[in-house]
């Protein structure tokens, strides 16, 4: 005789309650999701996934001509290419993470109303997607790097690529926790979420992307290094090209912070999943 498998689905009423290993039992779903957006991301254009690869050059060469040869900004002895393309794909990564996690209950409250999954299987796919654009954009940077080096521009890479996959991990964590708290916030209050895309482009001009930290203002750079971002792409853009320092009491301080965003975000985000259908 078949034996049948019953599933018990209760509310979570502890605050803390998240039962990540849940997911696990999800991880095909998780996989489903990653597949959908990648066939659906670039359907119906003539480039397709090449639009991948495509928009950081563009968006690279854009700042290298805006703040370089315009403004004029040093980027202290590096190929300016190459600067501003190490960290535009670190915070595309961001972006698109703290992007798709602000999105998540609004943007699927169709599904989340008609089936029960875990919540978060949603922010994880996202996060996993991204990740997959991530490594074909390093995928070109890494080869960039090799030739710049090899011409003999002034390209230093050093040991601390070893810490590009702690790195890598935490910028998604942090762009996931922030887009967490905002998915949870705008759920309730939807005009915030106009303010979205006003906050990541204010975050970006405190974050060195288009600048290096040696040439802020004295007493700013140790400012700017307290946002949390500011020590991974500083750390990052130092890894590969030898540019800037290691500033790793401000790293290790980012990585605090991250935990603490990670942490506050799946409370939140797990206090509004119980009844966000009634609000949405």
């Amino acid at each position: 005789m078949k034996s049948e498998s019953i599933t018990y689905i209760q509310a979570k009423n502890k605050l803390l309650s998240f039962n990540l290993g849940e997911l696990l039992h999800y991880r095909d779903l998780i996989w489903l999701f990653v597949k959908r957006d990648l066939a659906n991301s670039y359907k119906q254009t003539i480039l397709g996934p090449i639009w991948i690869i495509i928009n950081p050059l563009l968006s690279t060469g854009v700042f290298t001509i805006i703040f370089s040869v315009i403004a004029g900004i040093s980027t202290d002895g590096v190929p300016p290419f190459l600067f501003y393309m190490s960290g535009n794909v670190l915070w595309g990564f961001f972006s698109a993470n703290l992007n798709k996690g602000a999105g998540t209950f609004i943007g699927n409250a169709r599904i989340f109303g008609k089936v029960y999954f875990p919540r978060l299987v949603m922010p994880i796919a996202n996060m996993i997607f991204n990740f997959i654009n991530y490594l074909m954009q390093t995928a070109l940077y890494v080869v960039l790097v090799v030739i710049f080096a090899l011409t003999g521009n002034s390209v230093h890479p050093n040991w601390l690529i070893l810490l590009t996959p702690v790195l890598v991990l935490q910028t998604a964590l942090l762009g996931m926790g922030i887009g967490l708290i905002v998915s949870s916030i705008t759920t309730k209050y939807r005009d915030l979420n106009v303010l979205v895309g006003f906050g990541i482009s204010l975050l970006m001009y405190i974050t060195p992307v288009v600048y290096p930290i040696s040439k802020a203002p004295l007493g700013l750079g140790s400012l700017l290094l307290l946002n949390p971002v500011a020590p991974i792409v500083e750390t990052y853009r130092y890894a590969f090209l030898g540019s800037g320092a290691f500033h790793w009491v401000y790293w290790l301080v980012s990585v605090a912070v991250t935990a603490l965003i990670v942490f506050f975000g799946l409370v939140v985000f797990h206090k509004v999943e119980k009844n966000f259908i009634d609000t949405v």
